[in-house]
């Protein structure tokens, strides 16, 4: 019951006017892709980044992220660690010589 009406609240601005962040792909008024977008998962990052690509806020999203020095998430279709953009994630220790075909080391 809270996040519905915590969703309604978000749809308008202070004037009243349409939310512009209510279009997000990200947003689905229920919270439920959260922790898609904070994962430390390589496969989970990936999915984010792959919303993102779809959504048609992502410059403004990417903009603010770095405006607010977010510490850590995929915003923008970026993922921030520690307020800075991190190019790609690896997997922890060192990559294999020979990986296996379809394993995805980095998103």
């Amino acid at each position: 019951m809270f996040a519905e009406q915590f969703n309604e609240e978000l749809s308008c601005n202070e004037a009243g006017e349409p939310d512009p962040w209510a279009d997000a792909a990200c947003r689905d008024g229920r919270g439920g892709l959260t922790a898609l977008f904070f994962s430390e998962e390589i496969p989970d990052i990936a999915a984010a980044k792959a919303i993102c690509r779809s959504c048609p806020l992502i410059e403004p999203c990417l903009q603010g992220a770095l405006a607010r020095r977010e510490p850590s998430g995929v915003w923008g279709g970026q993922l921030f660690v520690d307020g800075r953009v991190l190019p790609l994630k690896r997997r922890r220790g060192r990559p294999p010589k020979n990986p296996p075909e379809g394993v995805m080391l980095t998103a």
